[in-house]
């Protein structure tokens, strides 16, 4: 799973042959928080134990999770909020949203020797080019990184998910806004289940 996840590639080998066939894909998943599902619940009590948890996260590997450039967590909305009817945003507008950051990044690789069209496939030296940060960004983004112990994967992940913020809200550069959101993305490792 690590290396089509990395590299965008499967290899089979069998024998004396050797096959590379691609596999670029978007991986989606879902977890509990742990054993009984409530960790973290604002209306359930959790009975399982820091071990018991720990034991749990630990069925997932940290290289892979290393790999996965978001996660979030989703308490469980309470009735109120259900019953609010607050307007949420349409999906017509996210969608023209997303359509615009697209439109951002495939003007960015379009002079890219590499066939790229998303910030998600950017190498490291596409991140060094697209991924200029002011001081307070790295201040941040440093901060974060000694603070949670991330890793140098984590370090271009954030990067590739700030720009992306940056995108979706039309700015040119990445702002310490953009920074705070991605490392916020990335914390749920580190600090939600240790």
């Amino acid at each position: 799973m690590r290396q089509p996840l990395e590299d965008g590639t499967v290899c089979i080998a069998r024998a004396s042959m050797s096959l590379t066939f691609p596999a670029r894909f978007m991986l989606a998943a879902a977890m509990n928080p742990c054993p009984c599902g409530y960790f973290n619940d604002r209306s359930r009590e959790c009975h399982c134990s820091r071990p018991m948890i720990q034991r749990y996260m630990g069925k997932i590997s940290g290289p892979l999770l290393d790999r996965i450039d978001i996660h979030i967590d989703v308490p469980a909305v309470n009735y109120k909020e259900l019953r609010a009817g607050s307007e949420p945003e349409s999906s017509a507008k996210i969608r023209e949203r997303v359509m615009r950051a697209r439109e951002i990044q495939m003007q960015r690789f379009s002079s890219s020797r590499s066939r790229l069209y998303c910030n998600a496939q950017m190498a490291p030296r596409h991140i060094r080019a697209s991924c200029e940060l002011s001081a307070d960004c790295e201040r941040l983004l440093e901060r974060a990184m000694t603070q949670h112990g991330m890793t140098a994967r984590a370090h271009d992940r954030i990067l590739k998910v700030a720009r992306t913020v940056a995108d979706l809200e039309g700015a040119s550069a990445i702002e310490p806004k953009h920074i705070a959101e991605a490392i916020q993305y990335r914390t749920l490792d580190r600090t939600f289940w240790a």
